[in-house]
């Protein structure tokens, strides 16, 4: 199907970038202001800040029960950009819909902090949140991972280590649109070519916008940052991998979906049509495309 009505709307009214090099500050300065007032938020039983050792979380409790699951979430935004505030809505209708007590990890970003600080604040969010299972009300079963873009590289690297460390309580893996190979070859994957412009993110913009983390010492070759690049999936837990028709890295997510389920790991891998990168943060609110958060539920409820 076409690019979603609503979304191209929304892209002819974007601005051109401004000329030079990126600008973290200003960027990161223009997302923030775009977050809404609290009382415009999605209602919650409850939802606090606190920390998990050294890293900011912000904590979402669905309802009144006195115990849940956990889903620990990693916002995207090319490892510079996002933060626990321009993500709150994806993390308040993960609550909402799964009703599993979410914990946001508020990880160091590139520039100002290099590979594998992101990396190790989101995995060590996953230790904490195990450690403490008592303190958080957590009911000893769903532990599960998830992220957008760059944050689903995260959750699925961290899913990796958890493995090769030999912990083994993530239970499910929830990748939306992730990046999973940061060697942006063109010739690699087809949709790089055939989602190269007009849809938002473009693939001319691949390589500047994940310069600050790269040069940050993380190497595409490595599997911490291109997970795809991991010679064995063997033993991973179940994933589901969302991605998006017109996104330039659809085919490394499904390609990673269909090597999953050929190394023996339950893998679900759905394309959104008519759907963009970044669609679970931007365009949500649109009916056919919140439908995500329903289908995350049914996952969770569904893999063991």
């Amino acid at each position: 199907m076409p690019l979603h009505p609503d979304i191209a709307k929304a892209l002819a009214t974007l601005p051109p970038p401004p000329p030079g090099p990126l600008d973290p500050a200003a960027m990161r300065a223009a997302e923030e202001a775009q977050v809404p007032p609290v009382a415009e938020r999605l209602p919650l039983h409850a939802v606090e800040d606190a920390t998990a050792g050294q890293v900011p979380v912000r904590i979402y409790t669905p309802d009144e029960a006195g115990t849940h699951g956990l889903l620990i979430y990693f916002h995207g935004g090319a490892f510079f950009l996002g933060s626990l505030d321009t993500h709150d809505h994806v993390a308040r209708s993960l609550a909402k819909e799964t009703g599993l007590k979410v914990v946001s990890a508020g990880y160091r970003r590139a520039p100002e902090h290099a590979f594998p600080a992101g990396l190790d604040d989101c995995y060590a969010v996953v230790r904490w949140a195990a450690a403490n299972g008592g303190s958080l009300g957590w009911d000893g079963t769903t532990l599960a991972v998830a992220g957008d873009s760059s944050g689903g590289t995260f959750a699925a690297a961290v899913a990796a280590t958890a493995h090769d460390d030999g912990f083994d309580r993530i239970t499910h893996q929830v990748l939306y649109y992730p990046s999973l190979d940061l060697d942006f070859d063109t010739a690699r994957y087809p949709s790089l070519r055939e989602n190269a412009v007009g849809y938002g993110l473009e693939t001319a913009g691949l390589k500047p916008f994940n310069a600050f983390y790269l040069d940050s010492g993380a190497d595409p070759a490595d599997p911490r940052v291109s997970p795809i690049k991991r010679a064995d999936l063997g033993g991973l837990p179940p994933a589901l991998i969302v991605t998006a028709e017109y996104d330039p890295m659809r085919d490394e997510g499904e390609l990673y979906g269909r090597r999953l389920k050929e190394a023996g790991v339950e893998a679900a891998v759905i394309r959104y049509p008519g759907a963009n990168h970044g669609f679970v943060q931007h365009f949500s609110w649109i009916p056919e495309y919140h439908r995500v958060f329903e289908e995350t539920a049914a996952f969770l409820r569904g893999a063991s």
